[in-house]
Order: structure tokens, then sequence, then C-alpha cells
């Protein structure tokens, strides 16, 4: 019997092999303008750690962007990585009472990783933005997800409540230059006038999250434990990796861009003015949503395992609220501002009464996600008075989102450990909306000086 010839593979061999057949859009130059290349170990520790350009080594240069179709799914690619993030950050939410028992912590400690994720958004933000101002914007989303996706997985195997804090902090670095690179990506690829409802298709995949990506998640934690969403999660962040290689059309990065004309945004009063009205007057719903699970437990007397359709009451919420902030954001900005405002502090009043029974409180739930009416104008009056500080001003939206998420648990979870019951976490969900309100209006009266003193 003939010896068979010993089995010789070369790294190389092998890594191609599982990548022809695992990636679907390996080598597809002729269709998608991009292709994956291999690199040694010290070549790719060489490239990720230089300030060279990692679209020339990493990307075939994609630069359709005329196809309708193409612009669907690259908008489809970017609202995925939104879905994933979105469901990453609101999961936890759903998941407080399951996380306390876990680690054997109270809730409103539990809540404390809401708050560490948040943070982590605040710094990664600005520091990300300012750092890769001169990267090829499709290259830096993809180093963003794949941090996304490292993050929950090591959330995923935390097994103290310290541990737990550390991984949601450094999975919530990427989360604002994601989305603030996502919606200039976004807007690039419609007229201007379409603006408002590209960023709505981008943030659809956020608010997508919370009717399907949560209720899944809390479905998914209560029959098995928290530990396997977090896993769920990551894997999302990869497939969002592919999606966008294959879809988002590649653009050159900024040569021009330099870390102190990004910072050149925090001297602008409107972009600051801007970034507080988001901190603060969307805080107040954070307030309420974090502790909506026990909330509705206790107050309401729901039952546990009906907290999932409570957070798909909340995801149709913010479904219907985007789309609408999104036709509403093509309008006059700065108004539909003040306007999405008011109907936020109108809704935090109406979340003590109608949040005593059941089926209102499920109600009250869905008013509550309404209140993303306002992300849309905020995104897009930052990309107005932003002038040359595009990327910062962006990201920074959503730093300032986050500040408000750390903000409103923090505070409601004050209250609630004061001693002063579920309930008053509305009572501060009002106090922030207000002084939202009050920010706006010191808002649009500089807004209508500066354009007196330009007449």
């Amino acid at each position: 019997m003939k010896a068979c010839a010993p089995l010789t593979l070369s790294v190389r061999q092998i890594t191609k092999w599982v990548a022809k057949r695992l990636l679907p859009f390996y080598s597809l130059t002729a269709s998608s303008g991009w292709e994956l290349v291999l690199l040694s170990p010290s070549r790719v520790t060489s490239v990720f750690f230089s300030s060279g350009h990692w679209e020339s080594i990493l990307l075939r240069k994609n630069h359709k962007t005329d196809d309708a179709g193409f612009v669907r799914w690259a908008l489809l690619a970017l609202a995925l990585g939104g879905f994933g993030i979105g469901t990453g950050e609101f999961i936890m939410m759903g998941l407080l009472p399951d996380v306390s028992r876990s680690l054997a912590i109270t809730e409103p400690q539990a809540g404390n990783a809401i708050a560490s994720y948040a943070l982590g958004v605040v710094v990664g933000a600005p520091f990300i933005a300012v750092l890769a101002a001169r990267m090829a914007r499709k290259s830096l989303l993809l180093i963003l997800m794949a941090l996304f996706s490292i993050g929950n997985v090591a959330s995923a195997m935390a097994d103290s409540y310290h541990g737990l804090l550390v991984a949601r902090f450094l999975t919530g670095l990427p989360h604002g230059a994601y989305f603030g690179v996502a919606s200039l990506v976004a807007a690039s690829l419609v007229p201007i006038e379409r603006r408002g409802r590209a960023l709505a298709s981008l943030m659809l995949g956020l608010t997508v999250a919370t009717l399907i990506g949560v209720p899944l998640g809390s479905w998914i934690g209560q029959l098995f434990s928290w530990h396997v969403v977090f896993t769920f999660v990551g894997a999302i962040g990869l497939l969002t990796c592919l999606l966008i290689g294959r879809y988002v059309p590649y653009t050159p990065g900024d040569v021009d861009a330099h870390p102190l004309r990004e910072l050149g945004a925090l001297k602008n009063p409107q972009v600051l003015l801007t970034l507080l009205v988001g901190a603060v007057g969307f805080g107040g719903m954070f307030a309420i949503f974090s502790y909506i699970a026990p909330t509705l437990i206790n107050i309401a007397g729901i039952a546990p395992s009906l907290i999932p359709w409570a957070m798909v009451a909340f995801g149709l919420g913010m479904i219907i609220g985007n789309l609408v902030g999104g036709r509403l954001a093509d309008g006059s900005v700065l108004n539909i501002i003040g306007w999405t405002l008011l109907w936020n502090v109108l809704v935090m009043l109406a979340f003590p009464v109608l949040v005593q029974h059941v089926a209102t409180g499920l109600l009250a739930t869905f008013l509550i996600g309404t209140c993303s009416v306002l992300l849309p104008s905020l995104q897009i009056r930052l990309m107005d008075v932003a002038n040359e500080s595009q990327t910062l001003a962006a990201a920074m939206n959503h730093s300032a989102l986050n500040i408000a998420n750390a903000m409103g648990a923090y505070l409601g979870g004050l209250t609630v450990s004061l001693g002063y019951g579920w309930i008053s976490t509305a009572w501060v969900g009002v106090a922030l909306g207000v002084a939202g309100l009050m920010v706006f209006v010191m808002t649009a009266r500089h807004a209508a000086r500066q354009q007196t003193q330009l007449a």
C-alpha cells in the first residue's frame, strides 16, 4: 500500500482556504471594488500602528456610489451597525434583574454598567474622532466595529461586578465615533435635501434594536443567561464588518485634516450649546428607561416574563419617533428641536400617572420611546454649524447623548437608592427635560444674535 505524502500547508494557504469559504466577499474586485489582502504578522503590526494608509493595504478602492441599489445596501450596512450598537447599549435595561442576581449586587449597582458604557462613549468619541481625522471613513468604520465586537465578547466573559464595568466601558469607546462617521457617510450618499431621511435610515438600526434586538436579547437572557446575549451582540458586529467592507463606498481620508482643526469645533458656541441641549434634554428619557423593568414590575405589577414586551413597546415608540423626526429634520431644524423637547417633557409628566397599571404602563413605555423624535434634528444641526470640524462634531453628538445616558441613569438610581421609590425617576426626567428646554432657548437666542450680526 502506497504511503501518503505528508500534508504540509503554510499558514498563508490555510488562511486563504478559510477566507475563500467563510468570506463571501473575498476577492470580488470586479463587482464590489475591494478584496482582502493577506499580510504577514509583522506587516499587520506595522500597518496597524503606523500613520500610513490603511485603505491602500487592506481594502481595494471602491468608488461606486451612483447606483441607487448600491446606496440602499450601504445604508443597510451602516444601519446594521447601529442595530448592533443599539442592542448592546439598551439591552442592559432589560437585563438588570438578571445581572444583579448573577453578580450578587443591587439593581442600582447593576445600573452602573449602563453609566460605565455611556462614559466609554463620552471618552472615546472625541478621542477617536480627533486622532483618526485623516483616516478613510470606511477603514475607520471597520476598525470601530471590530473593537465593538471584541468589547462585547469581553462583557460576555465578565464574571465580576468590576470586570463587567471595565468591559462595558471599553465596549462604549467606539460607539460615538461609529455613529459620527456613519452619519457623515450616510449624508454623503444622498442629495442634501434628503439628508434627514438618510440619517433617519441610519438611526433606524438603533431604533429597530429596541424593537427587536433588545426584546430578543431579554428573552435570550431569561432563557439562557446574560453572557450569551453579549456574545450574540458581538456576532452582529462581525457581520456588520463584512457588509461595510462589501457595500460602503470608499472615499479617501482628508489629507488636510488635523487634530487642531477638528478641535476647533469646541470653540464654536453653537456646537457647544447644541451638544448641551442633547446632554441635558435627552437625559430625562434615560432616567426613566434605565429602570423601566423594575418600575413596571414594582409599580404596574407586570410579570417579569412580560418585560420583553415592554421592550417591544419602547422600540416601537423609538421607530415612530425616529421616522417622524427624520421627516421633520428636513425642515427648520432649530425650531423642530424646541418642539420635540417640549413633547419629551409632556411625555415624562404623563409617565407617573400612566405607569400605575399594566396596560397604561406599556403605553407609557411606548411614549418614552417616542422621545427619539429629537435625534435626527440634533445631528443635522451639528452638521450645519460645525463647519470644517464635521467628524468631531458628529461624534460628539453621541458623546452628548451618552452623557445624558450616564447622568440620567445615575440620577435616577440615586433617587431610588435614597428611598424616593421607582416613580421618582420620572421627576428626574421632567427636571432634566425642562433644563434642556432652557438650554435650547439660550441656543436659539445666540443663533439669532449671530444672524443679526452677519446681516
